[in-house]
């Protein structure tokens, strides 16, 4: 449910609140609107859930197109979220210590295991990356910064479904569970129901390692591992991924590697969290 918003006074100008700008207090709280719809909205709801009236919204939304900070569909004429905010919210969460840590030595880990490397973290769109390596050997696809990943179909996606707490992931996992339900859609080691995404989530947790063949991007060979933090709970995804099939082999130098790149940086490592009091049995 979205909390709305403190209802608009009305001022467009001249006002400031205490500490701040009222114009710009109202305009942001429309931004943070907006984030909080899981897609394109129309103006109507916007305005409804902030609080103002449509034509002022309306104002402010120009003002964020052309600051790049908001787009309008075309066809449909609905509001979502511009590349600016994607990229402001990339810079944030990229400050994270987890992230400024392992980003030290991402580097060295894609160039001693030969593969692209990427970092990680949960936003709002779902797993997100905020760092890139593309390692000594070149590995053409279509991620880069801000790219978002599924929770099943992807290494990095299936790190969160198992480490990340239950209650802010279970929308998006619904979701994934009834469209690939629908369309009749499953995959070798996993159907789409609760019963089997469980069973999958123990084996993630006893190995300390996701993996994906090639079923999210055609070709594409991934493989993921945790950075925790000190409850135990995901705060960075570490991921390798390449075209060698080296990667899905279970006691190769390179998972190996990544497995203990990802428990190095972690508060609490992955090793312990299957015995550690708590560790979210399900």
């Amino acid at each position: 449910m979205k909390r709305t918003p403190p209802k608009d006074t009305g001022e467009d100008s001249g006002g400031t609140a205490p500490g701040g700008i009222q114009a710009l207090d109202a305009a942001l709280s429309v931004l943070r609107v907006l984030r909080s719809f899981d897609g394109p909205a129309a103006l109507s709801d916007i305005a409804r859930e902030a609080g103002m009236p449509p034509s002022k919204v309306h104002r402010y939304l120009a003002s964020f197109i052309h600051a790049g900070l908001a787009v309008q569909k075309e066809r449909s004429g609905r509001y979502d979220l511009g590349r600016e905010a994607a990229e402001l919210g990339v810079a944030a969460i990229s400050r994270n210590d987890f992230v400024v840590r392992a980003s030290e030595e991402l580097e060295e880990l894609a160039e001693a295991t030969g593969q692209a490397a990427l970092l990680a973290v949960w936003s709002h769109s779902g797993p997100t990356v905020v760092r890139l390596e593309r390692g000594p050997s070149l590995t053409t696809t279509s991620i880069g910064l801000g790219s978002t990943f599924p929770l099943l179909d992807s290494a990095t996606g299936r790190v969160f479904l198992s480490y990340l707490p239950r209650q802010q992931l279970m929308p998006r996992l619904r979701t994934e569970i009834n469209r690939a339900a629908t369309s009749g859609i499953s995959w070798p080691d996993l159907d789409p129901d609760l019963g089997s995404v469980e069973a999958l989530i123990k084996k993630i947790r006893r190995e300390r390692i996701a993996h994906v063949d090639g079923r999210y991007i055609p070709g594409l060979i991934a493989i993921s591992s945790a950075i925790t933090n000190w409850q135990g709970e995901i705060e960075v995804a570490v991921t390798l991924f390449g075209t060698h099939r080296e990667l899905l082999e279970p006691g190769s130098a390179t998972r190996t590697a990544l497995i203990d790149f990802a428990s190095r940086h972690s508060i609490i490592p992955p090793a312990q969290l299957n015995d550690a009091p708590g560790n979210r049995a399900r």
